[in-house]
C-alpha cells in the first residue's frame, strides 16, 4: 500500500491547517501586503514572543535549525582546532552543523531509557581541545542537563542545546532550550512547532552569543553595510514568522494532545515484543515523536505497512557508521547502546490531529504482531 493511500498517515500537515488555515493566510496576507520579507517586524515579533514563551532574553531567528547550532557554536567560539561532544544516535545535522564550525566531531553513547547522552560517558569523551558539548533532546525527551552542566563548568565548556525536536518540552520545570548558554530549535514543517519552509532559531541569555548569531547570520554586518566579521546568510524570512506567530498561542495545546496520545498507547499497546518510551521523571516529554523499541522491528513495520498504518525509523543509521563521517573511525560496537536502538527504533504517528479512532487502530494493530518463525 502506498503511502498516500494509508489509513492511518504518519503526520498529515493539511489538517494543521484546517483547523488554522484563517489565521495562518491572514498572517500571510500581512506579510504580502506589507511588501517588506527580510528581518522585518514579523520576524522581530516573533523573536519577541517566543523569547517570551521559553523563558530567555534573547531568540535570534535563523534559516534552519541546523544554521541555528552552527551559527551559535560558532558564536560560542567554536571553530577549527576544537572538539564539539554530542551523541552518537542524533540526526546527522547535528553534526554537520558540528563540522560546518569547522570543530571535530566527537561521539558518547546513550542512556538506552531516555535515548540521550550519559553523562558518565561525556566527561570520559572530555579532552584538552574540548569546547562544547550539543546535548540533544531526542524525541522530545530532555536530556538530564543538571550533570551535563555541572561537567561543563568544572571544564569551562559551553553547552549548547540541541532542541530541534524539543518545542515546549521541559526538564524540571524549565522550558529546553534555555538551561544551556544557547539553545537551538528547527522549525522544519514537520515539528512540534514548524514553518511552512526550512526555519529555526537561537534562543539564549548571554549578550555576546545574541551578538554574534545576529552578526553571523547577515553576512557579519554590524550594520548596514559595515561587516565587523565574516559572516553567512541565515535569515528567518518574514513569511515564516508570521506562520510561526500565528501558531506559537497553539503550541501547549498541541503538545498536550501529543501526550493524551502516547499515554493511550501506554496503556493500550500490550505486545510483550514491543518496549514503550519512558518519560523521565526529571522533564516533561512532548512527544515529538513516539518510538518503541522491538527486536523485530523490520517486520514490526512492514507488519503495519500492510495494515495501512505508516511509521518511520528515526535514525537508522548512527553518525559514527555514516560514509560522511568516517574519519571518525569508530566501527560498529563502538557506542552499544546507540547502535542497539538504531537496529530497534520505530516511531509510530503522534500528530495533534490525529483522531482516537486512528489511535487505537495503530494499538490494536501493534498488539496483534507476532513475527514469522
Amino acid at each position: 500500500m502506498g503511502p498516500d493511500r494509508m489509513r492511518v498517515p504518519f503526520g498529515d500537515l493539511a489538517r494543521q491547517y484546517e483547523v488554522i488555515s484563517d489565521e495562518v493566510d491572514q498572517a500571510v496576507s500581512r506579510v504580502l501586503r506589507r511588501g517588506s520579507f527580510i528581518l522585518g517586524e514579523e520576524l522581530a515579533n516573533f523573536e519577541r514572543e517566543f523569547a517570551a514563551y521559553l523563558g530567555c532574553r534573547y531568540v535570534i531567528g535563523v534559516g534552519s535549525g541546523t544554521e541555528a547550532l552552527h551559527l551559535a557554536l560558532t558564536a560560542a567560539g567554536v571553530g577549527p582546532g576544537d572538539e564539539v561532544i554530542t551523541a552518537a544516535n542524533t540526526c546527522v545535522p547535528t553534526a554537520s552543523a558540528i563540522s560546518s564550525s569547522g570543530a571535530k566531531v566527537v561521539l558518547v553513547d546513550i542512556d538506552p531509557t531516555s535515548f540521550n547522552i550519559q553523562p558518565g560517558e561525556l566527561e570520559r569523551a572530555i579532552g584538552p581541545n574540548t569546547r562544547a558539548i550539543v546535548p540533544v533532546h531526542l524525541y522530545g525527551q530532555a536530556a538530564d542537563m543538571d550533570p551535563i552542566l555541572d561537567i561543563a563548568r568544572r571544564k569551562s565548556i559551553s553547552v549548547v542545546e540541541d532542541a530541534a525536536q524539543a518545542h515546549g518540552a521541559s526538564y524540571k520545570s524549565k522550558k529546553l532550550g534555555v538551561i544551556g548558554d544557547a539553545g537551538c530549535f528547527s522549525f522544519y514543517p514537520s515539528k512540534n512547532l514548524g514553518a511552512f519552509g526550512d526555519a529555526g532559531a537561537v534562543a539564549t541569555d548571554n549578550d555576546d552569543i545574541a551578538k554574534g548569531v545576529r552578526q553571523l547570520r547577515n553576512y557579519g554586518e554590524e550594520r548596514r553595510y559595515f561587516h565587523k566579521i565574516k559572516g553567512f546568510n541565515s535569515r528567518l524570512d518574514e513569511i515564516q514568522a508570521a506562520i510561526l506567530r500565528a501558531k506559537l498561542p497553539h503550541l501547549d495545546a498541541w503538545n498536550l494532545r501529543r501526550r493524551e496520545i502516547a499515554r493511550f498507547y501506554d496503556r493500550e499497546i500490550a505486545n510483550s515484543l514491543v518496549s514503550k518510551p519512558a518519560e523521565l521523571s526529571y522533564g516533561e516529554h512532548n512527544y515529538h515523536l513516539y518510538a518503541i523499541r522491538c527486536p523485530h522491528r523490520n517486520a514490526l513495520q512492514a507488519h503495519l505497512t500492510g495494515l495501512g498504518i505508516a511509521t518511520f525509523i528515526h535514525y537508522p543509521v548512527c553518525v559514527h557508521m555514516q560514509e560522511a563521517y568516517a574519519e571518525l573511525d569508530k566501527g560498529s560496537g563502538s557506542y552499544p547502546h546507540a547502535e542497539s536502538a538504531a537496529g530497534e527504533v520505530l516511531s509510530l504517528p503522534v500528530f495533534p490531529e490525529l483522531t482516537d479512532d486512528e489511535i487505537k487502530i495503530v494499538a490494536d494493530s501493534v498488539n496483534a504482531f507476532t513475527p514469522r518463525t
